[in-house]
């Protein structure tokens, strides 16, 4: 059945009615929960003295929001202002050569915070990767890059390289593992396209001004080499219709942001509750699926305001970046769950895609899916809990081609042809909204921990049965519903965009 199936507008308003106050009943448990437990002892180590207008203290478990906003914002702002600066100079006096300007400021940003060892690790393994990306042999760089990749991921290799680093500060482990894994991927992207290429070859130049782009360099996100190499390589500059309005008003959507979440930890501490799993125990069904829920909110929102703001300055550079993420409340398939979106770019141009195709096959898929998984644990770094992930997600992936195999099979293909379009709708959104739970508690897994998810997971699906399970089914299922609504809107306005530029 068509994304096109129309709902009529008193049941989607009721929908809406009923998951807000669902929303709003959940909310008020986890307010009263945190305001009832400031002092708790098990959550002294997460709730900071916070802004005294408000006369309450603040969730401040998170430590990458506590590092970009607080501890090193200082920092951060003067890197990239110097950039930004440098950028706009070279781009109005010399635009043929701002790459070259990129890749001197970034070198310099990096040898100035983490020292000459640090560089020099760097640049060994872009180096090697080069030289293994002259071959122009696909698995060989593949097998280079994942071998480089696991060298900053695996003890002792690990270990071995961060002892050269010999510079203390809170920063450092974060600076050095962040700069090396990104630093691999880059290369490893500019070897996959090098061997892409009909003729010639990129020059190693060409590598370090893709890799030592400061704004990409230590955090992301990834900008495969191609779409990079041709954007930065343009030295016509010019600017799209209020695409200058537009880059002020994600500057200040972004500011927003940071100053609501921040209002926000002071009210609901849903970072540091679940650090007591004994405490959220005693919480209502309501309460600990909405916690759970928030915790991925809240990761989402995180990942697009720290990748919004990178994305600003590279807009500023004239370059088309990767886009944030898509919201998890607008999430009900595994197949587009993410919560960066140059990872996946990465992860679907060079595996996912490549080897899985069409996506129609379910061998291929399931080849396809745990290659790109098995890349992924490599990437976040192997552990029990990413394992764990991995495995889950794949799982999830494979499962939702199963189910629509089996659906398209008879008499499950004739009974649903039979059906009009609003119906098919309906019973879909069912499934979706089962979905939509697991991918909550697969990605919470990674977020919080495993205690935590099996607590959720047991309060939702056996303990709360049959109420709390049902009822928690029904409110995601309208919200399923409200998500179609809104892709429906999406699409007609898509089909008329189209039908205006073909005339």
């Amino acid at each position: 059945m068509g994304i096109k199936a129309v709902l009529p507008s008193y049941e989607l308003g009721f929908y809406a009615l009923i998951l807000t106050c669902a929303v709003v009943y959940s909310g008020n448990g986890i307010f009263d929960a945190s305001r009832d437990n400031v002092n708790r002892k098990a959550f002294r180590q997460g709730i900071k003295p916070g802004w005294h207008y408000f006369g309450r203290k603040m969730d401040a478990a998170d430590f990458e929001w506590a590092m970009w906003f607080t501890a090193f914002r200082n920092i951060i702002i003067f890197a990239l202002s110097g950039h930004i600066l440098f950028a706009k100079i070279c781009s109005m006096v010399a635009p043929q050569h701002r790459s070259v300007v990129y890749m001197l400021y970034g070198m310099l940003a990096v040898l100035g915070t983490m020292g000459r060892a640090y560089l020099m690790i760097v640049l060994s393994h872009c180096v090697v990767l080069y030289s293994v990306a002259l071959a122009k042999q696909r698995w060989l760089c593949f097998v280079a890059g994942l071998c480089s990749l696991a060298s900053f991921r695996l003890d002792p290799f690990s270990t071995w390289q961060n002892g050269f680093v010999t510079r203390t500060f809170d920063l450092q482990d974060v600076l050095f593992y962040g700069g090396c894994g990104f630093t691999i991927m880059r290369c490893m992207s500019f070897a996959l396209e090098n061997a892409e290429r009909k003729e010639g070859i990129y020059s190693i130049i060409d590598l370090l001004k893709y890799n030592f782009y400061l704004p990409f360099f230590f955090f992301g996100p990834i900008m495969t080499f191609d779409r990079f190499h041709s954007q930065v390589s343009t030295s016509e500059l010019r600017r799209k219709d209020n695409e200058m309005w537009n880059i002020r008003a994600h500057a200040f959507l972004h500011l927003a942001a940071i100053v609501a979440v921040d209002v926000f930890f002071h009210f609901f501490y849903i970072l540091t509750l679940p650090a007591d799993v004994k405490f959220v125990n005693r919480l209502s069904d309501w309460a600990l699926a909405g916690l759970a829920y928030s915790n991925l909110v809240y990761d989402w929102v995180k990942a697009a305001v720290m990748f919004g703001i990178i994305n600003t300055i590279t807009r500023l550079d004239h370059l088309d970046p990767p886009q944030p993420p898509k919201c998890i409340t607008m999430l009900y398939v595994f197949a587009e769950t993410h919560f960066d979106r140059g990872i996946n770019d990465w992860l679907c141009k060079y595996v996912y895609d490549h080897l899985g195709e069409n996506h129609d096959d379910v061998v291929k898929e399931l080849r396809a899916t745990i290659c790109t998984f098995a890349v992924t644990t490599l990437w976040l770094g192997p552990c029990e809990i990413v394992y764990i992930w991995s495995v889950c997600n794949c799982f999830g992936l494979n499962f939702e081609l199963w189910v629509q195999k089996v659906f398209q099979m008879e008499p499950f293909g004739r009974m649903e042809a039979n059906m009009s379009e609003p119906m098919s709708r309906r019973i879909r959104g069912i499934f979706g909204a089962a979905n939509f739970w697991a991918i909550v508690l697969y990605n919470v897994l990674a977020l919080n921990s495993l205690d935590f998810t099996l607590l959720v997971a047991k309060r939702i699906l056996l303990t709360g049965f049959p109420l709390s399970t049902l009822s928690i089914w029904f409110i995601t299922y309208c919200g399923v519903q409200l998500i179609k609504e809104r892709e429906r809107l999406l699409a007609i306005e898509e089909e008329k965009r189209d039908k205006e530029k073909a005339a």
